[in-house]
């Protein structure tokens, strides 16, 4: 009978959580100067994180970086190519509108309409389809697929001084199913203890 009632207390909680989810993919990734290619001698680092929300079609970049050698001179996000590569920049050129220039530590947050040509370079766009819909989706195909890569630039590397392969972050949900999934398992241990 308590095993019953865990399941369906568990199964109440996921129906309600549910909802409430927005449609949203997170991709993470540290910045690293060994990301580089080639590999950039720094001490620098940072970390970032991109959001795509595909209700309201934006994409939110947030970045930290602190101990770089030169003061920052652009950032954004390449696409899509393997780990280990170089490629096109698929954001806005020469870098996100507000990310804060010549100094060698700093955050940013930024928030973008993805379905407004300016959000892309339009070399992106033209390579892919040459459509702001296209381009929107390859960026998202290749942030899944972690073909896409966060860049920061600075005085001393002017290919880039910190980069991060962005990987997708589990959903909510995946963690939510986790949960209840053990709080069964337990649930389940528990009843045949006591039986």
């Amino acid at each position: 009978m308590r095993f019953n009632r865990s399941l369906l207390t568990a199964a109440a909680l996921l129906a309600l959580a549910a909802p409430a989810v927005a449609h949203i993919s997170i991709y993470e990734a540290p910045l690293l100067g060994s990301s580089e290619v080639p590999a950039a001698a720094t001490l620098g680092s940072g970390f970032g994180r991109v959001t795509i929300d595909f209700d309201l079609v934006t994409m939110r970049v947030e970045a930290t970086f602190a101990g770089l050698t030169g003061n920052t001179t652009n950032s954004h996000i390449h696409c899509c190519i393997a780990p280990g590569a170089n490629v096109r920049v698929a954001t806005q050129l020469p870098t996100f509108t507000g990310f804060p220039s010549g100094v060698k530590a700093g955050s940013f947050d930024g928030t973008f309409n993805m379905s407004l040509a300016s959000s892309y370079n339009p070399d992106f766009i033209t390579a892919n389809g040459g459509t702001v819909g296209s381009a929107f989706n390859a960026l998202v195909a290749g942030l899944d697929a972690g073909r896409a890569y966060l860049n920061v630039h600075t005085t001393s590397f002017g290919g880039g001084e910190i980069r991060g392969l962005l990987v997708p972050v589990p959903e909510p949900e995946t963690y939510a199913l986790m949960l209840a999934g053990l709080a069964a398992v337990g649930a389940l241990a528990r009843r045949r203890k006591a039986g």
